[in-house]
């Protein structure tokens, strides 16, 4: 692992909210605005962008916490600017905060953790899973 941030440093994602975001269930659509799980899949993405940088060829980052606030809905076409924080570096293990606002408005915050294991770990780990179903 290559420790290359401090605490404050920070990582920017856009995402357009589009049809395949928008709060629906196998019963149909809930509402069609930024879903509540796909502002999770969006702030662990922006959160990540520090271990792309940090894991070496033989490491893989793995998640090991979301939380996540829902402030506002987000409409169909909408851009939302995530920003993500590192707020502590332990080990193997980074910790981030973010936000995430369409123009001015809160959507959601929260924290995000991540583990950087070497892929050789977890490609064990996740045998013996599947061995014992």
């Amino acid at each position: 692992m290559i420790n290359l941030f401090n605490k404050g440093d920070e990582k920017q994602y856009q995402h357009v909210v589009t049809d395949a975001d928008i709060a629906a269930f196998k019963e149909g659509i809930v509402h069609p605005v930024y879903a509540t799980f796909a502002l999770g899949r969006d702030a662990e993405w922006c959160c990540r962008l520090f271990v792309l940088e940090m894991k070496e060829a033989d490491e893989e980052g793995i998640g090991t916490f979301l939380t996540i606030q829902h402030h506002a809905p987000a409409m169909l076409g909408s851009t939302v600017l995530f920003t993500a924080k590192v707020k502590s570096i332990n080990g193997n293990e980074i910790i981030c905060t973010y936000e995430a606002k369409q123009a001015d408005r809160l959507i959601a915050s929260g924290e995000q953790g991540q583990k950087i294991v070497k892929k050789e770990k977890l490609d064990h780990i996740f045998k013996q899973l599947a061995q014992h179903g």
